[in-house]
């Protein structure tokens, strides 16, 4: 039971060999013609699909929670790092699918413009413009109004088909020497996934204008190919064009931190506070960073450091009661906590503050308390597979295997990538003389985790076990 009790500190919420193949000749032609086709096999730290390869020494699932992907969770959200599930439907429901919801009204919408078109009329239950009727060969010849216009239709409209076709018709008008419309054009492609054909008009905007914004968007491109490599020597190519640049910094830090290279990723982002103090997201990396390094007072001067900026939010103060717990400064911990809890604004904000407050209560030694914290954590959100990991835990120590099986059983369905229900699954079995489903349990925890010591030494004695009959 003592090598079951294997909590997981969620902590800081975020501010996330081949087989042979017989292949046809036809499918062969086709591999070779996909421009967009990727190795199957990437080499060690060259790849975001395998995170655990890097060659950085990155922090193990022990030290700092992962997502499903296997990257460990940053101190900040960003979309190419939410520690989401995105295979459940009801994350793919929440998810904004359309440019209505997902991107603010541009300002360029061309409304102080008078167009003289019946088909710029507007009337309160139609639509601003009606696209269908748009003539955009005589727009695209319009250079001041084909922008706005473009704009509007890209952003507000998310109708990627016609704005591609405005801009390409007002960069054949500008004889293909506007390096704005190839960045348009490069956009549309990407958002139409024709990522190669984005590179190519990227490129060619980079030869005419160089510009930070061309940069960014052909790492992107590059991120989407999965070629991280090529992005940061992009990166720093950009710095050496233009040095102390924010943005660049930044992106380099970011590849570092998804490619499990933390402690690069660190560097990157002192060295943006060097150029920016004030830059929210390195500060909260680096908190982040130094809380998961034993480091809970250095994280404290950094979340400080945010509360000073003006930062107020459930997210901030969650953090700040954790470093205070762990630093031992007892006084400040419970009353950030009750600010945070003040301060959510959705149940699953809620349910990680209730989530902490349960190790909080692990902590003072007071384990009744740990059990209606995070029952309150599932009643905020009950997809929280921590909550039941540690639910169990508490369970198994009351004796009641049974339940503690369940929510274990619960916890590994919802969280595949997580080791400790697996690990907790296999203690459980060994304990009650289940030999099988324990083995079969604690490689599921291997292969989730596969450093973990106690792991092997439990699939050893298993096997001896094994042996032995």
């Amino acid at each position: 039971i003592q090598a079951a009790w294997n909590l997981k500190t969620r902590a800081l919420t975020e501010m996330v060999y081949v087989d042979e193949i017989d292949m046809d000749q036809e499918g062969i032609a086709e591999m070779i013609l996909d421009e967009n086709a990727i190795a199957q096999v990437a080499r060690p730290g060259t790849s975001l699909k395998l995170p655990g390869t890097s060659q950085g020494g990155g922090p193990s699932p022990a030290v700092r929670p992962v997502n499903q992907s296997g990257r460990p969770i940053t101190g900040f959200v960003r979309p190419s790092t939410q520690s989401g599930r995105p295979s459940t439907m009801e994350q793919a429901i929440r998810t904004p699918r359309t440019a209505l919801t997902a991107r603010p009204i541009t300002s360029a919408s061309g409304g102080y413009v008078r167009l003289g078109t019946a088909s710029m009329l507007t009337n309160p239950d139609g639509p601003f413009i009606n696209l269908s009727r748009l003539n955009l060969t005589k727009y695209a010849q319009k250079p001041k109004l084909a922008k706005a216009l473009f704009e509007y239709i890209f952003h507000h409209e998310n109708d990627v088909k016609n704005a591609l076709d405005l801009a390409a018709l007002a960069t054949e008008h500008a004889q293909f020497k506007d390096w704005w419309w190839k960045v348009q054009i490069g956009k549309c492609y990407y958002r139409l996934g024709l990522y190669r054909e984005a590179e190519k008009q990227f490129k060619s905007a980079l030869k005419q204008q160089d510009m930070v914004d061309t940069i960014l968007y052909l790492a992107k491109v590059y991120l989407r190919l999965d070629q991280p490599v090529t992005a940061l020597n992009l990166f720093k190519q950009g710095l050496d064009r233009f040095p102390g640049e924010v943005t660049l910094i930044c992106g380099i830090a970011r590849i570092y931190e998804e490619m499990n290279n933390i402690s690069s990723a660190a560097e990157y982002y002192k060295d943006v506070l060097k150029q920016d103090n004030t830059h929210v997201e390195a500060i909260a990396c680096i908190g982040s960073n130094h809380f998961y390094s034993d480091q809970p007072e250095i994280a404290l001067r950094f979340y400080r450091r945010l509360l000073q900026m003006g930062v107020y939010n459930c997210q901030l103060f969650n953090n700040l009661g954790l470093c205070c717990f762990y630093a031992q400064q007892y006084d400040m911990t419970l009353s950030s906590f009750e600010r945070a809890l003040f301060l959510a604004e959705n149940e699953e904000e809620t349910a990680d503050v209730w989530y902490n407050l349960g190790h909080v209560a692990v902590g003072i030694g007071d384990l009744n308390l740990a059990y209606q914290c995070f029952k309150l954590t599932l009643v905020n959100n009950n997809d929280y597979a921590e909550a039941y990991n540690n639910l169990a835990v508490l369970e198994m120590r009351k004796g009641h295997t049974e339940q503690a099986r369940a929510l274990l059983q619960t916890a590994s369905s919802l969280a595949p990538h997580m080791y400790e229900p697996h690990f907790n699954v296999a203690i459980l079995s060994e304990k009650v003389g289940d030999l099988q489903r324990s083995y079969t349990a604690a490689q599921k925890s291997e292969e989730a985790f596969p450093g973990h010591v106690d792991t092997q030494q439990l699939i050893k004695q298993l096997k001896e076990h094994f042996t032995m009959l």
